[in-house]
């Protein structure tokens, strides 16, 4: 079999990610099915589920992959179109050795990609690697597999509603014209409450706004309706159904590590001691509140896949990252699926009050910058990394170099980590105090400047 080299930007830490037409194309798709296909083989397993997002270049890619998978003699059941929630729910519940997804995530428009599971667990880092050795050397199984279609959409919507617990809420849900969005106006006919779904067409240009819930101005029409409805909340989904944001009655963000503590208030009341994890840009007020309501709280990667993995290490019930992935293990399969996050959200408020804008005032005042991603070369973004931490080291700096470095000072805490999803450095700085945020903005862009980088604007 003709061996494949991939561009040398879409082998990622936790999935595979392109600009169609330019990094990835349908070759690399069928040459990832027969490394995958490959893989699965040899690990004993003979069938896999295969689903795709909205974007236009997705069916192409499907039917790539879906080629190269079956030319190894490995099965495929095709679910189709869909969010990647409903994909990794297909591995359990048609109990196949493995699946992938097509999509390129909240990327722009002209990206694309695949998120794999091997077995029930997530395929990342030296597993990924080691699909781009297989295809670079050809070393292909052969034989002749087949593709099922197979419909999985009522089974899935059944279990995600199998966890409802809520009061009658007032709701805007907003897929942002992602794949998710059938599945999400299917859930809203099956709660209590009043529920608006806005943009759930699926639409592969994303007319309406980009599909990132972590970008506050994504969330704008969100807000707007949410003001206009008179609702209590509303929540918002990125591309592919696997990240969750949500607003307040008053149109106040919600952010990632803000409803983990919701979340993480009403489990530990049924899970006391429970580990709860988060990534290194979640606020420090999230550890602290977990460790105040008898948790153990748990700094981590930022990376779906890492942070599944660590779930498992360390048999967490709840765990979260700041770009809004929520694994819920408890009850559920512990895989990022923000519908089925949406419901535990509104369990979570409905146990502890029924106001998410109460809950929200009861939360710690930090004062922050956003997530700052700013661009840097896909190599020196490491390099850069690097030299900051050698140069903290000798200063004897206080810091977790989890992921990158997290600074910690008298006045709070600075991060500056490399993303494995795009060519950007990622920043973020929280104090108590806006002076107390000047000087660890000034730390950041003095750690920067030593590497020759410089700060982006809006720092």
């Amino acid at each position: 079999m003709t061996s494949h080299a991939f561009h040398s930007t879409v082998l990622r830490e936790y999935d595979i990610r392109g600009i169609v037409g330019d990094t990835l194309g349908a070759a690399d798709a069928a040459a990832l099915g027969r490394a995958y296909g490959t893989m699965i083989k040899r690990g004993g397993g003979t069938t896999v589920s295969i689903g795709f997002d909205g974007r236009v270049s997705s069916p192409e890619l499907s039917n790539a992959l879906m080629d190269g998978i079956i030319s190894t003699g490995v099965n495929v059941k095709c679910i189709g179109l869909g969010g990647t929630p409903m994909l990794y729910y297909s591995v359990f519940e048609l109990e196949t050795d493995g699946g992938v997804m097509v999509t390129g995530s909240h990327n722009p428009p002209d990206y694309n990609g695949f998120k794999m599971m091997v077995g029930k667990k997530p395929c990342y880092g030296e597993a990924i690697q080691a699909l781009g050795a297989l295809a670079a050397a050809g070393d292909f199984e052969t034989g002749s597999g087949t593709v099922t279609h197979v419909d999985i959409f009522d089974r899935y919507i059944d279990r995600l509603v199998r966890d409802v617990d809520m009061q009658d809420f007032k709701v805007v849900w907003d897929p942002a014209n992602g794949s998710a969005g059938p599945a999400i106006e299917a859930l809203v006919k099956r709660l209590p409450g009043k529920h608006i779904v806005i943009n759930g067409a699926v639409d592969g240009t994303f007319p309406n706004h980009h599909a990132d819930p972590t970008v506050e101005a994504n969330l704008q029409q969100l807000k707007d309706v949410v003001a206009a409805e008179g609702c209590d909340l509303g929540l918002s989904f990125d591309g592919d159904g696997d990240r969750i944001g949500a607003v307040d009655s008053q149109g106040r963000v919600v952010w990632g590590d803000q409803m983990l503590a919701v979340m993480a208030g009403d489990l530990l009341q049924e899970l006391p001691g429970a580990p709860i994890i988060a990534d290194v840009k979640a606020s420090q007020a999230l550890f602290d509140r977990v460790a105040e309501l008898g948790g153990k709280p748990v700094m981590w990667k930022t990376g779906h896949s890492l942070i599944k993995a660590k779930m498992v290490e360390l048999d967490a019930p709840l765990a979260g990252e700041m770009s809004g992935h929520i694994f819920y293990k408890h009850k559920f399969y512990g895989h990022d699926d923000a519908p089925y996050a949406g419901i535990r959200f509104l369990n979570a408020i409905t146990k502890q009050g029924g106001d998410l804008d109460a809950l929200k005032d009861g939360l710690p005042a930090a004062i922050n910058t956003p997530e700052l991603r700013f661009d840097c070369d896909e190599v020196r973004k490491f390099e850069v990394v690097q030299e900051v931490k050698e140069r903290l080291e000798l200063q004897g700096a206080d810091m977790s170099t989890v992921d990158g470095v997290r600074v910690q000072t008298e006045d709070g805490w600075w991060l500056l980590r490399a993303s494995n999803t795009q060519a950007v450095l990622v920043a973020r700085c929280e104090a108590s105090s806006e002076e107390g945020l000047d000087r660890l903005k000034t730390a950041l862009v003095a750690a920067l400047s030593g590497s020759g980088v410089a700060a982006p604007d809006d720092l």
